[in-house]
């Protein structure tokens, strides 16, 4: 039984593409990710510069695109649900 779970898994995975995969869940999901000021500009590369080493939290959409950048997770998980996004935290 095993086998045939992983085959199915295995089939059904594979009629994704990258693009069809970042593509789950969007506008449905967004990630809570708990980042470093160092690692900002990375994400949001409009972001004015910041000092070094505050811990901040990212909110990202299911295909990682940035949707808010804040040092509360508080205020990114309020964000998403004022959006109607179910959240997920990434560590």
């Amino acid at each position: 039984m095993t086998d045939f779970i992983q085959d199915t898994t295995n089939s059904a995975a594979a009629g994704f593409d990258d693009r069809s995969l970042a593509a789950l869940g969007e506008g449905q999901i967004a990630y809570v990710k708990p980042i470093s000021s160092d690692e900002v500009r990375r994400i949001f590369p409009q972001a004015p510069e910041l000092a070094p080493g505050l811990a901040l939290f990212a909110l990202l959409s299911a295909s990682g695109s940035p949707i808010l950048l804040t040092d509360s997770r508080d205020t990114a998980i309020a964000n998403a649900w004022a959006h109607d996004l179910q959240t997920v935290s990434l560590n």
